[in-house]
């Protein structure tokens, strides 16, 4: 059966079960590299829920979850350059690991701000776990320590991802078809 959302995704760039394999292997160097540590996963909200609670039980290491909301984007297909936090941290991070993970890093103008925030309040190390990767975008320099794919400069959803806040929940990498966000 076909979705609704299925008709507007014009190829498949990965699927879901390489999507749970890869999520497989990360959670494993991330267990290997924080064993005993206690790491703070820092999810990236909205776009990626899907993947923290994966990954999170890939890796199967004692540890924290939290989430930061920030925008950058709105409804539009690119990102504004300006990262506001709509909801921040609610623990003292001082000499914490932080874990911080995104569902894609493009321009890396978010991860950029998070890393220097984060810093400032203390934290022991970051590192830094992005789903996709997409360096043809990058405006910062700024690189995941582990990533899942990368990407070519398309607009991708699924898996968490979303244009216009749908689209997260296609359980796969898809690219969005340019009609769909073009003519809104």
């Amino acid at each position: 059966m076909r979705s609704e959302m299925e008709r507007d995704i014009l190829k498949v760039l990965v699927t879901e079960e390489e999507l749970k394999a890869r999520v497989a292997e990360m959670g494993v160097e991330l267990y290997e590299k924080f064993e005993g540590k206690n790491p703070l996963f820092l999810g990236v909200l909205k776009g990626s829920f899907v993947f923290v609670a994966d990954l999170v039980r890939a890796c199967q290491l004692k540890s924290d979850i939290e989430f930061i909301a920030v925008s950058s984007y709105a409804n539009a297909t690119s990102s504004s350059g300006r990262v506001k936090i709509n909801y921040d941290l609610q623990q003292d991070i001082t000499g914490r690991h932080l874990i911080i993970v995104e569902d894609i890093l493009d321009s890396g103008n978010t991860l950029a701000f998070l890393k220097e925030y984060f810093m400032t309040k203390g934290a022991a190390s970051i590192t830094i776990v992005t789903l996709l990767d997409k360096p043809s975008r990058r405006q910062k320099a700024v690189y995941p320590d582990l990533a899942g794919f990368e990407v070519p400069d398309e607009f991708v959803v699924g898996y968490g991802l979303d244009y216009a806040q749908q689209y997260r929940n296609v359980p796969y990498i898809g690219v969005l078809k340019p009609e769909v966000y073009s003519h809104k």
